[in-house]
């Protein structure tokens, strides 16, 4: 088992992450909920790790995209809970879970009466 460093960033419509400094990026507009985890697992894959070879992750957490970083900070809180390693802001502050930073107040919409 060789320990393999994640960075993801999902702030914009370009899907960036960072294995041990090699990086890969991928459209990810409409499919990136559905498409993320495969995309990380084949990448690491390429490198010849899987998934209990992350020794920590770090995390782009904004401000972007709301459902950009909604997805991401998802992805990466579980992965980091489950994995049970550390996790990081870009800052390089741990945490215990990533709260997206959106940049302003989050546009949603007001529920139907």
């Amino acid at each position: 088992m060789v320990p393999v460093k994640l960075y993801l960033d999902t702030s914009t419509d370009v899907c960036v992450l960072r294995l041990d400094g090699k990086e890969y990026t991928r459209p990810g507009r409409h499919d990136m909920s559905e498409k993320i985890l495969e995309f990380i697992h084949d990448k690491l894959q390429e490198n010849q790790a899987d998934w209990p070879d992350i020794s920590e992750i770090t995390f782009f957490a904004g401000p972007g995209s709301f459902t950009g970083l909604r997805i991401g900070a998802t992805i990466v809180n579980t992965l980091a809970d489950q994995l049970q390693v550390p996790l990081f802001d870009q800052h390089g502050k741990q945490h215990q879970i990533i709260l997206p930073d959106y940049g302003r107040p989050a546009n949603i919409s007001a529920p139907r009466k």
